[in-house]
């Protein structure tokens, strides 16, 4: 059996290495949070962690009705709504109806399905993006690519046909089939 020794030199550098990696996710981790402090409403606050196993509140059009109620702590006179509620509607007023539906839900149907104003920022987004890009197109093309070069001249593509024409390139079907040779022109 061969056993590997590892020498003293050999450890300390595994050693360093597996120090330097956690103390980097460890910095990677402290400016990450430190990072979503700053960026919470109050910058002495953490905030709150939300519990992805609990029924969350979702305004969707194709869900009428959301898993949880979206005011889940009520306050006196809300609770004194509630109970009001479990009594004939046709006591209740008309604001009294849009505070318990309000309880319940954020947004109306027709308020969620109101156009929002995204589309303008998207398409900006687009022209800019576009316009950039034009832009170095065109400075490549000034500045990097090289010029032209002179076979793709007008006088040089028909000196190229006429040398064509004269050598009888294909005569069958292809390129000289289509010049008459008696009337220099083509047919």
């Amino acid at each position: 059996m061969a056993v590997r020794v590892l020498n003293l030199n050999q450890m300390l550098h595994l050693t360093v290495g597996r120090l330097g990696c956690l103390l980097s996710r460890r910095a990677v981790v402290a400016l990450t949070n430190s990072c979503a402090r700053m960026s919470s409403h109050s910058h002495h606050e953490v905030s709150d962690q939300v519990d992805m196993s609990q029924p969350m509140y979702w305004d969707r059009l194709d869900t009428p009705l959301p898993d949880r109620a979206w005011i889940d702590v009520l306050d006196s006179k809300d609770k004194s709504l509630k109970q009001k509620e479990k009594g004939p509607w046709t006591a209740l007023s008309k604001e009294e109806k849009i505070a318990l539906y309000r309880l319940k839900f954020n947004h109306t149907y027709p308020e969620m399905k109101k156009p929002s104003h995204e589309w303008k920022t998207v398409i900006g987004g687009m022209f800019i993006f576009f316009g950039i890009t034009g832009l170095v197109v065109f400075w490549q093309g000034h500045y990097v690519y090289p010029p032209q070069p002179h076979t793709f001249g007008e006088e040089w593509q028909a000196k190229q046909v006429q040398r064509m024409l004269d050598m009888r390139v294909n005569p069958i079907e292809g390129f000289s089939a289509k010049w008459d040779y008696k009337n220099k022109q083509w047919k």
